[in-house]
């Protein structure tokens, strides 16, 4: 299931797909969200380990995000519930938030998918 959100932080992580320079779209989400997140990289959860959580500051979603190159999202969605990257936000889990982002090598673009935990 796709939902939208009217958060500013889901506009800052789904410029993923129009901006083609890999690494300055996660850096771009970095500095837009900072403001109102704790950003923690290789978060430790579960069966390994998170790419990026968003721990809200205040009354926002909390956020699990799982990087692919060349694959695709629901591939790194599915790696967020398998592995329960959740473990450790428990405190979050009415409100979390579970978002895959792709780079297709070939097309040069990305996909995002967010994906409310149930």
């Amino acid at each position: 299931m796709i939902i939208k959100y009217p958060y500013m932080i889901e506009l800052y992580i789904c410029l993923c797909v129009v901006i083609k320079e890999y690494v300055y779209t996660i850096y771009l989400a970095y500095i837009m969200a900072r403001n109102d997140y704790t950003m923690v990289r290789e978060f430790p959860s579960g069966k390994g380990f998170a790419d990026v959580v968003f721990i809200p500051r205040y009354d926002k979603p909390a956020m699990i995000i799982e990087l692919k190159y060349d694959k695709d999202t629901d591939t790194a969605i599915k790696q967020i519930k398998e592995k329960k990257y959740f473990f450790g936000l428990e405190k979050y889990l009415d409100n979390l938030l579970l978002v895959g982002i792709n780079y297709d090598k070939e097309t040069k673009k990305h996909t995002c998918v967010i994906e409310k935990y149930k």
